[in-house]
C-alpha cells in the first residue's frame, strides 16, 4: 500500500472538516493515510510557529512516506529557507519520496534544486484540491497518475503561432511570486540546474501589471532568455481596475513576447484554479507542439 502523509508547511488551516476530508478520499483511492501531528497547529497566520513547522518538515523527510502531500499554502516556508536541512530533504527523495504541492511549496521545491537536486512534484494541495464538496476529475486523475508512476506527459492548447516548437530542458518554476522572491538569494536555483529549462508560471491574486514587473524582474536579470520556453498557467482572482483602459493579462504578455527571444506559451491547466495537472519539477522532459496542441513529457522513473 503506497504511504501518503499530509503536512502543513506553511499557512494555518482554518478548519480542520477539509482536512478530515482529503483524508478519506485519498484513502478511498488506496493510499495509506497519516496525517502529521503538527497539521492542524495554529499561530498567527501560520500552521504552528516556526519551530513547528521546520520540525514538521523534518519529521516528515525522516519518515520518507512514499507521498509528502501539503494540506494548503499559503505563507510561512519563506521563513524557514535557512534552516531547512536540505540533506534530509534529498534524502526522502532518494528513499522515494514525493513531495506534493503548489502555491507556497514552490519555496520547498526550487530550494532544493538550489540546494540538493531532487525531483519534487508541482500538483494539487490536499485541502483545496481533495477536501472540499466536489474534486476535479482531472486533477484527481493526473494527480492519481503520477504517483502511480503511470503519468507520462501533460497536454493542453495554447494559442497559435508555436506549431512545430519541439525542445527539451529542465521543468522548473510555479508560484511567479515566490520565483521572483528567490532570485538573488541563496535558495535560487542556479544556471547549471535551470540554464535551458522550461519555466512554468502561475500564480494568484496579482493584477496583470504586477505580473508583468515580476516577470521583467526575471528578464531583466537574464533569466527569461536563458530558458529554451516560458509556459504560462493560470493567473487568477485579480480585481481589474478602471485605470487599465484596455490593459489586460493578453497585453502584458504582448509586451514580454517583445522583449524576451524566449517563445512564451498560454494555457497550462496549472494553478490556484480546480482543474490542474501533476508535474515533475527539476525533471527533464519534453516539450513538443503540433498546431496548438502541447504535450510536456518525461520518463518514468521520475
Amino acid at each position: 500500500m503506497t504511504s501518503l502523509t499530509l503536512f502543513t508547511p506553511a499557512g494555518v488551516l482554518a478548519k480542520a472538516m477539509p482536512l478530515r476530508r482529503a483524508a478519506k478520499r485519498l484513502a478511498a483511492h488506496g493510499f495509506d493515510i497519516h496525517v502529521d501531528e503538527a497539521a492542524l497547529a495554529k499561530d498567527q497566520r501560520f500552521a504552528g510557529d516556526d519551530d513547528t513547522r521546520l520540525a514538521a518538515l523534518h519529521r516528515v523527510a525522516d519518515q520518507a512516506p512514499d507521498i509528502a502531500l501539503a494540506t494548503r499554502g499559503g505563507y510561512g516556508l519563506t521563513r524557514l529557507l535557512d534552516r531547512i536541512d536540505w540533506t534530509r530533504i534529498a534524502r526522502s527523495v532518494e528513499r522515494g519520496t514525493r513531495w506534493v504541492g503548489h502555491s507556497d511549496m514552490t519555496t520547498l521545491q526550487l530550494g532544493l534544486l538550489a540546494h540538493a537536486k531532487g525531483i519534487t512534484w508541482a500538483g494539487p494541495l490536499a485541502c483545496g484540491d481533495f477536501g472540499g464538496d466536489e474534486v476535479d476529475d482531472i486533477t484527481e486523475a493526473c494527480f492519481l497518475e503520477a504517483m502511480s508512476g503511470e503519468l507520462e506527459a501533460v497536454g493542453f492548447r495554447t494559442e497559435p503561432g508555436f506549431d512545430g516548437l519541439q525542445l527539451r530542458g529542465t521543468l522548473w518554476g510555479g508560484n511567479l511570486c515566490i520565483v521572483s522572491s528567490l532570485l538573488g538569494t541563496p535558495h535560487w536555483p542556479g544556471a547549471k540546474a535551470i540554464k535551458g529549462g522550461v519555466l512554468f508560471l502561475e500564480d494568484v491574486n496579482e493584477h496583470p501589471y504586477r505580473i508583468e514587473r515580476a516577470l521583467l524582474q526575471l528578464h531583466q536579470a537574464g533569466v527569461l532568455d536563458a530558458q529554451k520556453a516560458i509556459v504560462l498557467g493560470a493567473f487568477s482572482h485579480f480585481r481589474p481596475s478602471p485605470l487599465d483602459r484596455g490593459y489586460s493579462l493578453k497585453t502584458a504578455i504582448a509586451h514580454l513576447r517583445g522583449v524576451t527571444k524566449t517563445p512564451i506559451l498560454t494555457g497550462l491547466p496549472f494553478g490556484h484554479v480546480p482543474t490542474k495537472v501533476t508535474m515533475p519539477v527539476g525533471a527533464r522532459v519534453d516539450l513538443v507542439v503540433q498546431g496548438r496542441d502541447v504535450l510536456i513529457g518525461w520518463q518514468h522513473d521520475h
